[in-house]
């Protein structure tokens, strides 16, 4: 009998330690193996979430079950999880993924604001955006710019164009903010190192002409030819005669065509009737367009005419900006 209790101890014994094998390997796969292999998923915190909630998520994606082994790592670790969008990589183990989220290592969207956008399609894109929290669709431009600190400006071309990271869920405003701090960065930088002759009086001055360069432009390289035709416009004293300002100007009511009409009736935009520049930019525009409106080419062409492959022809004289437009426009030989 007593050899029979040693014997079923010792078996007893034996399952005991196989079954602390099993588990102890079970418990170090968890650690280390990947949560998914192949795809990239991802999961989203609200405030508040709890250990459980993130679990349930994975469960839902596929990618864990709530067993023993989740339960130990949670009363182990008691990870303090941060609100947040997270990507799930290829070959991360549930300890990368705890590890991320307590970390707030949320994943990062991109929004690229283009150069010759106006204010008003930015601000559509940003209302459009499903990962942006939407705080401004109640403000007026002349609100908004005066919680920027830029009250009495126009929003008009004070946003740089460039490609902003953020996090989901980040307001439009803090985003308004970051691209209008980088503007003003980038104005001050250049104003700063500009050609001491330009007929600009003020930053300002310099932001609407890069504006009128932006939206002019087809080609990059043609950005300081272009800002030295309007730069040898002003000194003369003659109208920049640029179409893209009388299109600012008509806003809605511009219908795609630009008519003869449009050149002649006047508004603060129409640059056809009159001098100067107009009082405000037209657009956003990029630091090229900024770069350019301060450091013009040199050169003796007063005019310039679309050949319509996005490049300009350039004259010197009106007779032979004529003869350019029957070309290029009127399709005369």
């Amino acid at each position: 009998m007593r050899r029979f209790l040693t014997l079923t101890l010792i078996v007893i014994l034996f399952a005991v330690v196989l079954a602390g094998i099993r588990l102890f390997g079970q418990w170090q796969h968890f650690l280390q193996a990947p949560i998914a292999e192949h795809s990239e998923s991802v999961v989203w915190l609200a405030p508040g979430s709890s250990f459980r909630t993130l679990v349930r998520q994975l469960e839902v994606l596929g990618l864990a079950r709530f067993d023993w082994r989740w339960r130990l790592y949670g009363r182990l670790e008691q990870p303090v999880l941060q609100a947040g969008e997270y990507e799930l990589e290829a070959g991360m183990s549930a300890v990368d993924l705890v590890d991320r989220i307590s970390r707030g290592s949320v994943r990062k969207h991109r929004l690229t604001i283009v150069e010759g956008w106006t204010f008003q399609r930015l601000r559509r894109v940003l209302a459009d955006d499903p990962r942006v929290r939407s705080t401004i669709a109640d403000l007026d431009p002349a609100e908004l710019m005066r919680r920027l600190g830029c009250a009495g400006c126009s929003p008009e071309g004070r946003f740089l164009p460039e490609t902003y990271f953020f996090a989901r869920g980040v307001s439009d405003f803090d985003l308004l903010e970051r691209a209008h701090t980088a503007m003003q960065r980038t104005l001050d930088e250049i104003w700063a190192g500009r050609e001491s002759d330009l007929p600009l009086d003020n930053p300002d001055e310099l932001l609407v002409l890069a504006s009128l360069i932006e939206r002019e432009t087809g080609q990059s390289g043609e950005r300081a030819r272009i800002a030295g035709v309007f730069v040898r416009r002003l000194e003369s004293g003659m109208r920049l005669q640029t179409d893209p300002t009388v299109m600012y100007g008509l806003g809605e009511d511009f219908d795609g065509r630009l008519r003869r009409v449009h050149l002649t009736t006047d508004h603060p935009w129409n640059t056809y009737t009159r001098h100067g520049l107009p009082p405000t930019p037209i657009a956003l525009p990029g630091r090229a367009a900024l770069e350019a409106a301060a450091h013009p080419a040199e050169g003796t062409a007063l005019y310039f005419v679309s050949r319509g492959d996005g490049s300009h022809y350039f004259s010197d004289t009106l007779d032979e900006h004529n003869a350019a437009v029957d070309r290029y426009i009127r399709g005369r030989p």
